[in-house]
């Protein structure tokens, strides 16, 4: 699921009374049903025989992309509504860095999604041009492939609120003191839906996991592939596997990396239930690792005295924000960083250790927004509105509020580090305006090739159990584990135990066989000049 989007509509600040707008009604009954029916089924291929037609234009990618070259960029045309592949349409905006092996070593294009829903894989084709040497090998035979699913970024972009508002702050701490704080929160929850449906209304009903597969799939004969190759993390993992449920005879090769649990009650209310003790689990793994480290942090040396220093600073940005803008909600906002991801341990100790040592500053900087990056204001509060679209589409969500309180007030018993601010961010979904399908059942169809599962133990954002479910649902799948670790995205780590057994399947197709489980990558450690 997308990294640092746990806290994010929580205590948004809406600008005014916004008054839901009009939603564009769904093809018939398509409310009610899975939205993989034989009209879609029929209006894909339609999309995908004229993306073949047309391919794609490639060319330079526009300055303010940041995508210098040699990486190109172009776009594919969609329609809206499969089920009416004749009517309106967007454009999805993909871009490449071709294959740096022979004519033939090529093998095609590799198709890649990092997350959210809501993450843009626009980035993914700089890991060829910045010689990153984990995809060296797989760069020789294939050209990568990034895309801005719909809604995001520059594929038609969906808001929900002014971006300069969502990123004020401080916000309202996550954690509630009384009812009355409760309503505040739901207030906004139910304003941030109002908004979506104001400003965004006419695409909602179409900003769903398997419209996005669909466009994946136009992508691909667009790129003029016959079968896809595709990598995805996070939630480009349950993205993967809906897309190998509906076109599985159009599957090369399938990597999915730190998996969410695809099965149809896991999503999502019940995901993010179960995140919230993941979280819970992997923070105190970071807490841990900052105490043995207390030589140099000088923050705790046992993991209660780290986390009695997390609660001390919680309750004085609760009476008085750091400098102004660093309150609960922001800390808890930075601090996920280290439970998200092994590379955030080390910075986030570090910012913690200069606060510590009198440096407001880097806290601030680091935790609170800045209202001069317009653009990056933007792209967060979009993508915080298509992660908010298409999980409150994908599935039917609870509307009663006793459940919500039920549920995360027992959830934050035993897991108060992020319940609540979970709880908020995804409440909108209670009181959402658009259509709420069936999720998919996603399950092994003839054609469908042997994919291949990595995943940590110890993960946060996807728990282990996700992975175990998908293995179970596809069959001649391999599961690798990374034992004993917890980083979100594995494949992008070094560790020759996962990075040798993805090379050899996206080179081959190969796999070992039988599941694989693998000793953890380096545990990070702090600067080791100042340790001595």
């Amino acid at each position: 699921m997308r990294p640092n989007a746990i806290f994010g509509a929580a205590g948004t600040v809406v600008a005014g009374a916004l008054v839901a707008g009009f939603l564009a009604a769904p093809s018939a009954g398509a409310a009610d049903a899975v939205p993989g029916g034989a009209a879609e089924a029929k209006g894909v291929k339609i999309a995908a025989d004229r993306a073949a037609k047309a391919g794609i234009k490639w060319q330079d990618c526009p300055a303010d992309w940041n995508l210098a070259k040699p990486i190109q960029c172009g776009w594919v045309t969609v329609p809206v509504d499969y089920a009416k592949p004749n009517g309106r349409t967007i454009k999805i905006a993909v871009d490449r860095a071709k294959s740096t092996g022979t004519a033939a070593e090529r093998q095609g294009s590799l198709v890649y999604n990092p997350g959210g829903p809501g993450g843009s894989g626009l980035s993914f084709p700089k890991r060829v041009t910045t010689a990153n040497p984990i995809y060296a090998k797989i760069a020789k035979a294939y050209d990568f492939v990034g895309f801005d699913p719909r809604g995001v970024g520059h594929s038609a972009p969906i808001s929900c609120v002014d971006p300069q508002e969502f990123v004020k702050a401080p916000k309202a701490d996550p954690v509630p003191d009384s009812e009355a704080d409760k309503r505040a929160q739901r207030k906004l929850a139910k304003e941030y839906a109002d908004g979506c449906a104001e400003r965004s209304g006419d695409l909602l009903p179409y900003l769903t996991t398997p419209n996005t597969a669909r466009d994946v799939d136009v992508i691909r004969a667009a790129l003029g592939d016959k079968k896809l190759n595709y990598l995805g993390v996070s939630y480009g993992t349950y993205l993967g596997a809906v897309y190998g449920t509906l076109f599985p005879t159009h599957v090369r090769r399938l990597v999915v990396d730190s998996v969410v649990n695809p099965a149809q009650d896991n999503i999502w209310y019940k995901a993010n239930l179960e995140q919230d003790i993941a979280f819970e689990g992997r923070f105190k793994d970071w807490e841990e690792w900052v105490a043995k480290n207390d030589a140099y942090f000088h923050i705790g040396d046992t993991r209660a005295k780290v986390h009695q220093e997390w609660e001390k600073l919680r309750a004085a940005a609760k009476k008085q924000p750091v400098g102004g803008l660093v309150g609960p909600a922001e800390l808890i906002n930075f601090f996920q960083g280290a439970a998200y991801y092994d590379r955030s341990w080390v910075p986030v100790a570090e910012t913690w250790k200069k606060y510590r040592a009198g440096d407001t500053k880097a806290l601030v900087e680091a935790a609170g927004p800045d209202l001069s990056d317009k653009a990056g204001n933007i792209a967060s509060e979009n993508s915080n509105a298509v992660y908010t679209a298409v999980e409150c589409a994908d599935a039917k969500w609870p509307t009663s509020w006793n459940k919500w309180n039920r549920d995360n007030t027992r959830i934050h018993r035993q897991a108060p580090f992020m319940t609540w601010a979970n709880a908020w961010m995804n409440l909108p979904c209670a009181t959402w305006k658009g259509p709420q399908y069936n999720p998919i059942e996603v399950t092994t169809h003839k054609g469908l090739p042997k994919t291949l599962i990595v995943q940590a133990d110890r993960d946060a954002a996807t728990p282990y159990a996700g992975a175990v479910e998908l293995h179970k649902r596809f069959r001649g799948s391999q599961l690798i584990v990374e034992k004993g670790a917890g980083s979100h995205g594995v494949t992008g780590l070094t560790n020759p135990c996962i990075n040798d057994r993805v090379d050899a399947y996206l080179l081959t197709g190969k796999t070992d066989g039988k599941d694989v489980t693998c000793a953890p990558h380096a545990t990070p450690q702090p600067p080791k000049a100042a340790t001595k």
